[in-house]
């Protein structure tokens, strides 16, 4: 019979394996990123904020360093079309396990799509030397703003009607999706950035330049099989679905990934989970401990079937996109949300009843988090329907 493994035990591995426990602290953002296999991306923000929760006394300074100077850090786009942080040394697995079927799929409908619109009569012939001359030009200069290469480069203008109809249509410039298929496909990179820390405004590179060399090439087969098993090491023990969801693949994909690792199965309250054969002694429990992670934390959104640390939250908490807002955790729960007033101080809303203890533990973060940001007020680009209700 397969092993059982119990919600409190999953707990257990989430708060040590991904460092939010004071005890398991990371000692640098970079190590931090690496318990987590990547930081999400996509908000800005977001980097910051789970660095904050995880490193000791970390500062805005020490994520940029790693990001901009030791280049440790890498802003990448891989699974679900989705931009993350990666350390530096998983890249080519990245690239082979997810980022390239990333790529792939944005050059065929990026060609697909301005030929439908009139843009261009043969969308690969343009996409392919507009992709020649955006590598040319970065290849020439230091990093570069997209509006300085679209004044470079004539091939990266035009526009064509995106969403039609829709609330959020309009016209779009084609020209950031060209860098987007550039970027998938491990060519350039997101490189320095000439805004806020909570804003992104980014200067391109060519990934050699950046980098000091291209991404090393691995099979696609050896990347998942890398992917897999990394996310086995940091969230494990899971389904084959949170597999799937997490990495953006398909089933067939993380089949094949788990044939090849040595893993045994378990359950997991009648689900068949997953975990790696070196992996099955008991963690030992952790004292109660309270966080507060940004919209899009890594954590929150580290499996597909949530309800074993979500609860019945999901409505208030995510979006109709499923995107996570901020959240409120105490002992391996999400049992809240939190947000900043107008004068940038946070405030902590709880959605279950947690005791005396643990509503003191999580004010005590809200006024540690309140004394980082300093009266910065930061909007994340997905609040939750919690925080519109209290807007």
């Amino acid at each position: 019979m397969p092993i059982r493994i119990d919600d409190d035990q999953r707990r257990a591995r989430l708060a040590r394996r991904h460092r939010l426990t004071p005890e398991a602290r990371a000692e640098s953002v970079t190590e931090a990123a690496r318990s987590l296999v990547c930081l999400h991306g996509t908000d800005p923000s977001t980097i910051y904020l789970s660095a904050w929760a995880r490193v000791g006394g970390m500062t805005v300074e020490d994520l940029d360093r790693a990001l901009y100077a030791d280049r440790t850090l890498v802003k990448h786009l891989a699974m679900r079309r989705t931009l993350f942080v990666f350390p530096r040394e998983s890249l080519p697995y990245v690239q082979a396990g997810a980022s390239d079927r990333v790529g792939d799929a944005e050059r065929r409908r990026l060609v697909r799509e301005v030929e439908k619109a009139g843009v261009f009569a043969d969308g690969a012939a343009w996409l392919d030397a507009a992709g020649d001359a955006v590598l040319d030009s970065l290849a020439a200069s230091d990093p570069t703003s997209y509006t300085a290469l679209r004044e470079q480069i004539p091939l990266l203008h035009g526009s064509m009607t995106y969403g039609e109809g829709r609330s959020w249509g309009g016209q779009v410039s084609v020209g950031p999706r060209v860098l987007t298929v550039l970027s998938a496909e491990g060519r350039i990179v997101r490189a320095t950035n000439d805004g806020h820390w909570r804003l992104s405004r980014n200067r391109w590179a060519t990934t050699e330049s950046w980098l000091g060399a291209p991404v090393e090439r691995v099979s696609a087969a050896d990347g998942a099989s890398w992917l897999v098993a990394e996310w086995l090491r940091a969230f494990g023990p899971g389904t084959e679905a949170d597999l799937k969801w997490w990495l953006g693949s398909t089933a067939t994909i993380v089949r094949k990934a788990l044939a090849g690792l040595d893993i045994v199965t378990v359950d997991l309250d009648g689900q068949t989970g997953y975990l790696l054969a070196d992996d099955q002694d008991p963690v030992a429990p952790v004292a109660p401990w309270a966080a507060l992670l940004p919209a899009l934390d890594p954590t929150t959104m580290g499996w597909r079937d949530r309800q074993w640390y979500l609860g019945p939250h999901r409505d208030l908490l995510f979006d109709t996109a499923g995107n996570a807002g901020p959240t409120a955790w105490w002992d391996g729960r999400i049992v809240g949300g939190w947000w900043q007033d107008e004068d940038g101080q946070m405030v902590v809303h709880l959605l279950d009843d947690v005791g005396s203890e643990a509503r003191r533990a999580l004010d005590d973060e809200a006024v540690r988090l309140s004394a980082w940001f300093g009266g910065v007020r930061v909007l994340p680009r997905f609040p939750s329907p919690l925080a519109k209700l209290h807007a």
